[in-house]
């Protein structure tokens, strides 16, 4: 039975999958490779890059017209600067390869020898050479994940296929497409022999083009969901189909992995004989956050670089000044496919968009100590008043010490506000489940402008009651939590951590009160009382 794909290259008896070759330009892949050009070939990672690759290396050893051999060179990328190094891996890489697809073993036969009498900055150049020397048929290479290799090794592979592109198709490969996340004119390649920034397009200047993979169109992701459909018999809603799309805008690998968490994950999922809804999508969503995959991961990483700060810092602070963000830094975070690739700059899509406001925020939530029990009413409802109340006095008091730990500073106030929310509606997950309320200040099952209960103290102050599950989880039943006992006794003081709302924020139904007198704070509905008082009746 086939699944959702979410790691490594399609299997079509494996997976689900849309044709590779349809996703390409496939009539000007095949133009550009009969007028003997070298190209680009781009996209954000896990788009179905490599995918296509093999696609097209398949059809060109069918047809018989050319010799086609595909090769990772991310296996030198732990070289580093070490180009000899490098080299031995990237030529043992491609002798494997072509054993492998042509059946061909000439590159394994000659390649130490080659490398050891041309040295690593010609070694490259001189297999090529020699290998489409011993055949009348054109070679055809393509190369994957150029852009892991680094400084001078990025260099000498360039500056060799450059070298030798005058001698195509005879001595040389008659066509070489390049394949990575960016295009190779956006490298910026640091070299430790001059200590210099060479521009990739210097280094390859034979380009001729440069082709990107897109995600997936909306009838694309309709035909991959339907598969699954024609396969099993499990339906989807056309809730859930929505959802899919409004939540990954196409992005081929969020839109595997909610369809394989949601289908093969749980048990519910597995039962073929149940549709799939959107409430099993915004649970598997959730889940894929939550687990940090390792997409998620490679993506929030570039989160750190500055090139990449000085686009999306406007964008999460609701400036989106596109004139004061550098050309080459927003075609870099395109590239990266963290925002739209066409049209108003905007994060790509609404995870993305979840997802990057949270792993900027992660350790600030960490130091939050707000309960969500503080601001849920009696029937679960969210009192979202005395939320935001409760928010901006903290802000308040707070803002300028937690801004400050943010290295996107400009939309601080933003992530602040992000990180505040995503801990309680996180806390909120591990007690119970809470329900959005209405705007009346307070739980909605008590009468606007009603106090809270109260009770005598053991020194027989009056003491109004701490707010639903803070002391006791009515949803369990459970004893006082005794970490709290005590916390709530004389004097009217709420519990420690606890800040009261002040009425110059918002006051019973939302509607800004005068402040209270100085020395006196307001506790729940209207009551104020001296510092240190007790409640009033």
């Amino acid at each position: 039975m086939r699944f959702f794909n979410t790691a490594g290259p399609v299997v079509p008896e494996d997976h689900y999958c849309i044709p590779p070759l349809e996703r390409l330009d496939h009539a000007e892949v095949l133009r550009l490779i009969e007028q003997k050009k070298y190209f680009v070939l781009h996209a954000p990672r896990q788009t179905g890059k490599t995918s296509a690759l093999l696609a097209l290396m398949d059809e060109l050893n069918r047809g018989g017209t050319y010799r086609c051999v595909y090769v990772n060179v991310e296996i030198g990328q732990s070289a580093r600067e070490d180009v000899a190094a490098a080299m031995r891996a990237v030529l043992s890489q491609l002798a494997r390869e072509a054993e492998y697809a042509l059946h061909d073993l000439f590159v394994q036969q000659v390649w130490r020898d080659m490398l050891e009498r041309a040295g690593p900055h010609a070694g490259l150049e001189e297999v090529l050479s020699r290998w489409a020397a011993a055949d009348a048929t054109p070679l055809v290479l393509l190369i994957d994940e150029i852009d892991a290799l680094v400084g001078d090794t990025l260099l000498a592979v360039l500056r060799q296929l450059r070298s030798g592109y005058r001698h195509r198709p005879r001595r040389f490969p008659q066509s070489v497409i390049l394949c990575g996340v960016r295009d190779v004119r956006d490298y910026r390649i640091r070299s430790n022999a001059g200590n210099a920034v060479v521009a990739g397009g210097s280094a390859f200047n034979v380009r001729a083009a440069s082709l990107r993979l897109g995600d997936f169109s909306r009838a694309e992701t309709e035909a991959l969901l339907t598969q699954h459909t024609q396969e099993t018999g499990q339906a989807w809603t056309e809730e859930a189909r929505r959802e899919i799309w409004d939540l990954t805008r196409g992005q081929p690998w969020l839109v595997n992995a909610l369809a394989y968490d949601a289908c093969f994950q749980t048990e519910i999922g597995r039962d073929r004989g149940r549709p799939v809804t959107a409430q099993a999508i915004h649970a598997a969503r959730e889940r894929i956050i939550l687990r940090r995959e390792t997409h998620l991961d490679q993506l929030t990483d570039k989160l750190r670089e500055e090139r990449v700060r000085r686009v999306v810092e406007p964008v999460l602070s609701g400036t989106r000044d596109a004139e004061a963000i550098p050309p080459d830094d927003l075609q870099y975070v395109r590239d990266l496919g963290l925002v739209r690739a066409t049209g108003p700059i905007g994060i790509a899509n609404p995870i993305y968009r979840e997802v990057i406001p949270r792993d900027l925020t992660s350790t600030t939530q960490a130091g939050l100590h707000h309960d969500p029990a503080w601001y849920v009413g009696r029937d679960g409802r969210l009192d979202v008043v005395a939320l935001l109340a409760a928010f901006q006095e903290f802000f308040r008091e707070h803002s300028e010490h937690w801004v400050e730990r943010f290295q996107y500073k400009e939309a601080g106030p933003q992530l602040l506000l992000q990180a505040f929310l995503q801990r309680i509606q996180q806390r909120g997950q591990n007690r119970t489940r809470i329900r959005p309320g209405p705007h009346a200040h307070g739980p909605a099952d008590r009468p606007a402008g009603a106090p809270r209960r109260a009770h005598r103290g053991q020194d027989g102050h009056r003491v109004q009651d701490p707010p639903p599950e803070l002391g006791t989880d009515s949803a369990r039943g459970t004893r006082p939590d005794p970490r709290l006992h005590g916390s709530l006794r004389s004097r009217g003081r709420p519990p420690r951590g606890f800040r009261p709302h002040r009425e110059q924020v918002v006051g019973r139904q939302g509607v800004p009160q005068r402040p209270p007198r100085r020395g006196h704070v307001r506790y729940g509905l209207g009551h104020v009382a001296r510092r240190g008082q007790a409640m009033p009746e």
